[in-house]
């Protein structure tokens, strides 16, 4: 390989975890980049890490078509870290034994270490650490060459070594808050093994290279940016102002699947930002081509595709543009599959562009995570407002309006969904909440109101609490607020006779429900 750029290649095997691992990563100082691990190996060679972290993954490195990575990448001279899959795929392919399991070992476990192991040496003298395991299969054996240096409270092997403490490998996951060492031992490989430098830092000097790199990219051109509201597309519209000035026109695109009011609140709001704002009525435009559509996939690649077209349209009407700029960031990226096959849900903004789009792309967030691009609006001195508002999907209501879009059914969920959000901020809460909204079940149930028999639709309250998006968890949240917006959605909202609440992570849900 060539000479090594200070960054770290994690190689996914199917992981929940790995979006996690690179945000634990970065959040060391270390810039980190996910690659499928059947990613072409020439392209994992001129990336040039210095260290390759592979990941967990549901597979069994015994199945005759379990992820696997070339040995002359695991040979070369680049450290490498295994985890759990991992720690099973380096062990096996080194010519080790693992054992299908029989039963799975999950949860919070007890890891004895040895003091001697290159990733524990910064651990004191306890010799002993709580982890959190997720496996099935299990080393028996390590390949010639490897010493074991942890073992879990039943004396299976937790983690092995290369003899040279280039090759590392952990059973347990340590970039879980369910492994509070995990930090630790993440440190030990980026610093004492791969020799990084904590130099990822999302300042001033960030934003002014990125506005730099736009400026070359971009040159004379002309950009149109579409503007949601959001942070994602506010902080890249106003990277990009600074960087082409009046040649960045802007267009939000009122397609009829926005919150109750937010089309003038957001055209409102944008005027503060002095951003060149163009705002399309195309809300008739959307539903027609949504009608009787059901599918969650055909929606978004709908609306992805009449979003471009609303664009070069617009574009044209202003006299023309060379680019489009989109809030694309690093899990739309990863949770869309590109390289791997590994689809979660195509994002419009990544999964949903058509081929023969006549303008190029400008994505200049599309390596950070959401809390990132927080921080680099900060930086910017976006107002608070702007930042800490909750996340919105490009698709809109269309992912939480579940079965036909219809006008009707949108203006419910309206409804109900600023209630919810209503109360939250009377209760102090919004700051505290990652993301709340309420979607609409096409399932309807007998109710009464009064003495009058009701046949109404189904309203789900969800809250998640989370960093960036890749992992959540439910926001338990006060029977009292859920008592009072569960009464007002009933007696205000009178499609609506029944309302649950969505107690589920992610994962194993996504944060949105299509």
């Amino acid at each position: 390989m060539k000479k090594r750029e200070n960054k770290i290649l994690i190689l996914d095997c199917g992981s929940q975890y790995t979006q996690l691992i690179a945000r634990r990563v970065r959040e060391l100082g270390v810039f980190s980049e996910i690659l499928f691990w059947d990613s072409p190996a020439e392209k994992i060679e001129t990336s040039s890490p210095s260290g390759i972290i592979i990941s967990g993954g549901p597979r069994s490195v015994l199945d005759s078509d379990a992820p696997s990575i070339p040995m002359h990448i695991l040979r070369s001279d680049v450290p490498v870290l295994g985890i759990c899959y991992g720690m099973q795929l380096i062990a096996h392919q080194f010519g080790g034994k693992v054992k299908r399991g029989e039963a799975a070992e999950y949860g919070r476990a007890k890891v004895k270490f040895s003091a001697d192991g290159r990733l524990f040496g910064g651990l004191g003298e306890g010799k002993e650490i709580q982890a959190w395991m997720s496996h099935w299969d299990q080393v028996t054996e390590l390949p010639q060459g490897f010493s074991a240096t942890a073992w879990s409270e039943n004396g299976a092997l937790a983690a092995f070594e290369s003899s040279d403490g280039r090759i590392n490998a952990l059973q347990f996951h340590p970039e879980v808050v369910h492994t509070p060492k995990g930090r630790d031992i993440l440190s030990a490989f980026l610093f004492d093994i791969c020799g990084c430098s904590a130099d990822w830092n999302l300042g001033i000097n960030w934003v002014e290279r990125e506005i730099d790199k736009i400026k070359e990219k971009v040159g004379t051109g002309r950009v149109i940016c579409g503007l949601s509201g959001g942070v994602d597309s506010t902080v890249s519209a106003v990277i990009t102002s600074r960087a082409v000035g009046e040649n960045l026109h802007c267009i939000f695109v009122d397609h009829g699947l926005l919150r109750k009011n937010e089309a003038d609140q957001v055209m409102e709001t944008y005027r503060t930002l002095s951003l060149n704002v163009h705002r399309v009525d195309a809300e008739e435009r959307f539903l027609s081509a949504l009608a009787g559509v059901t599918d969650p996939e055909k929606k978004r690649k709908i609306i992805g595709e009449l979003f471009i077209r609303v664009f070069e349209e617009e574009a044209r009407r202003i006299g023309g543009s060379d680019w489009l700029l989109q809030g694309t960031i690093y899990p739309d990226v990863v949770e869309s599959g590109h390289g791997g096959g590994n689809v979660i849900k195509s994002h419009h903004n990544v999964g949903g562009l058509p081929d023969d789009m006549k303008m190029n792309l400008l994505e200049p967030l599309r390596d950070l995570f959401k809390d990132e691009v927080r921080a680099v609006g900060k930086t910017m001195g976006i107002e608070p407002h702007f930042l800490e508002r909750h996340p919105f999907p490009g698709p809109g209501l269309a992912v939480r309006c579940l079965g036909e879009l219809r006008k009707e059914r949108l203006d419910v969920l309206r409804e109900a969904d600023a209630i919810f959000i209503e109360e939250i901020r009377k209760f102090g809460l919004y700051k505290e909440i990652w993301q709340a909204f309420c979607a609409l079940l096409p399932v309807r149930s007998v109710g009464v109101v009064g003495d009058v028999r009701t046949y109404g639709e189904t309203a789900v309250l969800r809250a998640v609490s989370s960093l960036d998006a890749m992992t959540a968890e439910w926001v338990h949240l006060p029977y009292e607020l859920l008592d009072t917006v569960s009464r007002r959605i009933c007696n205000e909202v009178p499609a609506i006779n029944r309302v649950v609440l969505d107690v589920t992570g992610k994962p194993p849900a996504t944060i949105e429900w299509e």
